[in-house]
């Protein structure tokens, strides 16, 4: 009695596992689990750890920088580096605008093979950091210009392969900052930005033009550029300017609004979760180290 028994679930199991709902591929694999940004602390550098970071030049002060040193970094190894400007303080869209709180560069790289560098808009003052638009922008300029290059000979940047991403006030602030002058420029290989651009809109601070902003972007000299999100139709009409991919992350379907921390379409999160449009960041960003 017991032969036909187990012969009648074994049947029954193999059609439960040939049955597959309409809509799910045979090959269907659960969903990769979401990134999520290391905390920043107050320990000293090593693999796989955010760390807070005052330069010796704002001792004393509230200004600081967060490095990120991959979780395949060792000493005396030569990593890629990435250098983030926050979007601006936004409640709405559950952007700080601190330091601490900076997403995109982490998503972009998932913490593997890049240092990772937060860098700091100065507030005017020289005691704490901007946490909407620019502060001293002369300060800001000259914290990257002094700080970038140390962190590359303390850690091992190559200084070949540094890139500069930045999320909406980031984002501009890419070309706004990063391409201030010729020394500044001289420091990346590449951009990648998320909604917004310099010179997609006049904003209410000085040269924020898009005459003003075309001559920055002269500064790029042809290298290339990830421009994702809005704000970045006008670079269409000056291909002189770099080498620009376009990218439309539709970050609504790439999520459920409002879910976790993302509470807004215009985030710097999109990224922590796997999609076709990440895939199609990090390879640019893996074409062009």
């Amino acid at each position: 009695m017991h032969r036909p028994l187990k012969i009648f679930h074994a049947l029954l199991a193999l059609s439960l596992l040939s049955f597959i709902p309409a809509g799910v591929r045979a090959d269907h694999k659960p969903a990769t689990k979401d990134l999520v940004t290391p905390e920043m602390t107050e320990e000293s550098p090593a693999a796989g750890r955010r760390v807070r970071q005052v330069a010796p030049e704002y001792k004393g002060t509230e200004v600081y920088h967060a490095l990120y040193l991959p979780t395949d970094w060792k000493s005396g190894g030569k990593y890629s580096v990435i250098v983030e400007y926050t979007g601006n303080q936004f409640a709405e869209s559950g952007s700080t605008g601190e330091v601490k709180d900076a997403n995109l560069g982490y998503g972009l790289t998932g913490g593997i093979g890049f240092i990772w560098v937060s860098m700091p808009y100065i507030e005017k003052g020289g005691n704490e950091n901007a946490v909407r638009w620019w502060g001293d922008k002369q300060a800001t300029v000259d914290y990257c210009k002094t700080n970038l290059p140390r962190i590359c000979e303390q850690f091992g940047g190559d200084r070949e392969s540094v890139f500069i991403c930045g999320f909406s006030r980031g984002a501009i602030g890419a070309s706004y900052i990063g391409l201030a002058d010729d020394p500044i420029a001289s420091f990346w290989k590449g951009m990648m930005t998320h909604d917004h651009f310099d010179g997609d809109k006049t904003w209410g601070y000085a040269e924020s033009d898009r005459k003003s902003a075309l001559v920055r972007l002269t500064r790029l000299k042809g290298r290339p550029v990830l421009a994702c999100g809005g704000g970045t139709d006008f670079l269409r009409d000056h291909p002189e300017l770099a080498k620009v991919t376009i990218l439309r992350p539709p970050v609504a379907k790439i999520f459920t609004i409002p879910e976790g921390k993302v509470i807004h379409p215009h985030t710097d999160l999109w990224m922590h979760r796997d999609s076709e449009y990440r895939d199609e960041a990090r390879q640019w960003l893996a074409r062009h180290k």
